[in-house]
């Protein structure tokens, strides 16, 4: 009776083995499968989302946070979120050649489509920083609002009492603005 008793206790732990095996197999599969629907997430550049609906989205993709905004004008041009704190430099294909996070000015313009008044390559601006290429393209109550960089990289918060328009941005993508942004280049600020 004790080989019976153990042959049969031997039997049930290889099949719970098996059971376990395959439920393990199913849930690997399963994950795989999963990630094989789902691109992870791309900041290198602009495109529409392709990841399969969140559940209860009614089908529809996320929206992709680098995505160019809606209704944010044509051709070549600037554009600015107020909302995002982000700038796309668009060529006059409506491909986006590069976009990137700023630092809003204290003073911010109002949504609509602007015109490059003015640059200048290295100044001090309004808050003491010295900051290079300089791209102006709206006056606010009598402040100038306009795209920099300053020179020690920094991009912190703008004195919230003092009344300035400098949009900052990194070195590289000061660079980058300052070979797309011309005078009479259009400026489109969305909120």
């Amino acid at each position: 009776m004790a080989r019976s008793s153990s042959g049969f206790v031997a039997g049930l732990t290889a099949a719970a083995l098996a059971a376990v095996g395959f439920l393990a197999y199913q849930a690997s599969a399963g994950a795989a499968d999963l990630r094989s629907r789902t691109k992870p997430a791309s900041t290198a550049s602009p495109s529409p989302a392709t990841a399969p609906a969140a559940p209860g989205s009614a089908g529809k993709p996320a929206p992709d946070a680098l995505a160019l905004p809606p209704r944010s004008g044509s051709g070549e041009r600037v554009v600015y979120a107020l909302g995002d704190r982000r700038v796309w430099l668009v060529d006059d294909g409506d491909k986006v050649l590069r976009t990137f996070p700023v630092m809003p000015s204290a003073v911010s313009p109002t949504p609509g489509t602007y015109t490059v008044t003015s640059r200048t390559g290295k100044v001090r601006g309004s808050d003491g920083v010295q900051v290079e290429h300089v791209v102006r393209f709206a006056v606010v109550d009598g402040v100038t609002v306009g795209f920099s960089a300053a020179v020690d990289g920094s991009m912190s918060s703008p004195d919230p009492s003092r009344r300035t328009g400098g949009v900052r941005m990194a070195r590289a993508d000061g660079d980058a603005l300052w070979t797309v942004a011309t005078v009479k280049s259009t400026v489109v600020v969305v909120p």
